[in-house]
């Protein structure tokens, strides 16, 4: 069973990994309408969700500098989407987000989610690199 929480990050992470693939931006409002959907109205979480969106697409260039720069023989643009973005979004949370979760809840949280939709070696990768970004943050 998923916490509220693991749902708006689970919601957060498809709406990274579609812009991620589509180059067309989807207006603002649309995005508002399948998050609330998605989260069945829950202004909170929906909230939450759109905080990481947002957070991710504002500090984009030094997420992936970051995730760069530990990721070690893996070009971001290399990786799968999936794990790309589960990294984008944790690294979000571990550098950026103000009264952000614990390190360890992001590790868990986004280890989940690459195991939930990457591949048999994701959660590995994710957990990895992940924790270099941990211990890199200055």
């Amino acid at each position: 069973m998923l916490t509220r929480r693991s749902r708006a990050r689970e919601v957060a992470l498809q709406l990274l990994f579609q812009t991620d693939l589509n180059p067309t931006p989807v207006s603002r409002e649309a995005v508002e309408a399948f998050v609330r959907e998605r989260l069945h109205d829950d202004v909170e979480l929906a909230a939450y969700c759109l905080s990481i969106v947002d957070g991710v697409a504002r500090h984009l260039a030094e997420i992936d500098a970051r995730l760069s720069a530990v990721a070690e023989n893996w070009r971001l643009a290399c990786m799968t989407p999936v794990d790309r973005n589960v990294l984008r979004l944790g690294g979000f949370e571990l550098l950026f987000s103000p009264h952000g979760p614990p390190p360890e809840v992001v590790f868990d949280e986004c280890i989940e989610l690459a195991r939930r939709f990457g591949s048999k070696d994701s959660p590995a990768f994710v957990n990895g690199v992940l924790d270099k970004v941990a211990r890199s943050k200055t």
